[in-house]
């Protein structure tokens, strides 16, 4: 396990500035993801960590040691790339082993640590096989196994998942936390999906424009985002956007997740919509409202409850203890 410390790191492409002084500490055994829109600066991030990218200004430290001039094979992290990078010619077996051959470790100890990941990541049928004959998770897994065997000092992992569909993400990504937590080994994840960072993450970087908008506990980052597009990023369905001026408030924003939105009779509420459509998901119901000025909100009910039908209006209604308020610069404003 390593310590990982990204001090004041900046990125630059010539002129073009695509990271803003990023900084964490990332602590041993830590799972940190870091999620964002594409263009964010995400990868890049994760790139000047793993070496593939230099560092234009600030220091990158594992285990307390600098790093931004050593090689990648020299900073003892192991990668995992969305497109597997696997060998076709190779067996599975061959491919998990090829960074140990090249590192000339002793063959009973290469063919010992092979066997012990495929067990972990249930490869044992297939190590004999080419990569063609393998499903899409299968090959991530070999990909995974490849990563294990090196024992490394921290994972990184760029948009591992991105390949496979939905149903297999989500398999995948609950092994990837319970592999994780059974090996104990520091890791880096890069992911657009906000689903995947909540669920995979202890911390998570919300990086919004090469800037690291919020770094926290998922739930933390979930309940008190600090800027307008971490509360418009995080959360499925979206965060709603009301004008603070229509509610008498001093905000150019407020915003309600639509779980803390409740429905009333019209004039009831604080404010009036009209229901456009209702998506009916089994559990619960998503309903879609357009409020007079335009502004679309969603509200989240059980799936018995009754549904207003479409064209209708309604009230809808808060607690102020669920409300949070934004600035014209998106930034979030004290309560009150």
């Amino acid at each position: 396990m390593a310590t990982i410390k990204l001090d004041n790191i900046h990125k630059s492409f010539g002129k073009t500035k695509v990271i803003h002084g990023v900084s964490i500490d990332v602590k041993e055994g830590e799972f940190i993801v870091i999620v964002g829109p594409s263009g964010c600066g995400k990868s890049t991030l994760l790139r000047m960590v793993a070496g593939l990218e230099t560092v234009s200004e600030g220091e990158i430290r594992i285990d307390d040691r600098r790093v931004n001039e050593a090689e990648p094979m020299d900073r003892d992290i192991a990668m995992v790339f969305q497109n597997y990078a696997l060998y076709p010619h190779m067996s599975v077996f061959d491919n998990m082993a090829y960074g140990l051959k090249i590192a000339r470790l002793p063959r009973a100890e290469i063919e010992d640590r092979v066997a012990t990941a495929a067990k972990m990541l249930q490869l044992e049928p297939y190590l004999a096989r080419k990569p063609r004959e393998l499903s899409g998770g299968q090959r991530q897994r070999v990909a995974m196994g490849r990563a294990i065997v090196r024992k490394p000092a921290a994972f990184l992992f760029d948009e591992p998942l991105s390949n496979l569909d939905a149903k297999l993400r989500v398999q995948m990504r609950l092994e990837i936390k319970a592999l994780q937590k059974e090996l104990g080994i520091t890791s880096l994840y890069v992911t657009h999906d906000q689903i995947e960072a909540m669920t995979l993450a202890d911390r998570m970087i919300v990086m919004n424009a090469g800037r690291a908008d919020q770094i926290g506990a998922p739930l933390e980052v979930y309940a008190n985002p600090q800027t307008a597009f971490v509360a418009g990023f995080i959360g499925s369905p979206a965060t709603n956007f009301l004008p603070g001026a229509d509610l008498g408030v001093q905000a150019q924003s407020l915003a309600v997740r639509p779980e803390h939105m409740e429905l009333a009779a019209p004039g009831k509420g604080r404010i009036d919509a009209t229901l456009t459509f209702a998506e009916a998901l089994g559990a619960e119901t998503l309903l879609h409202f357009r409020l007079a000025s335009g502004d679309v909100v969603t509200t989240r009910q059980d799936g018995t409850a009754p549904v207003p039908a479409p064209g209708s209006t309604a009230g809808l209604n808060w607690s102020e203890d669920h409300q949070i308020l934004f600035d014209g610069n998106g930034m979030r404003l004290p309560a009150g």
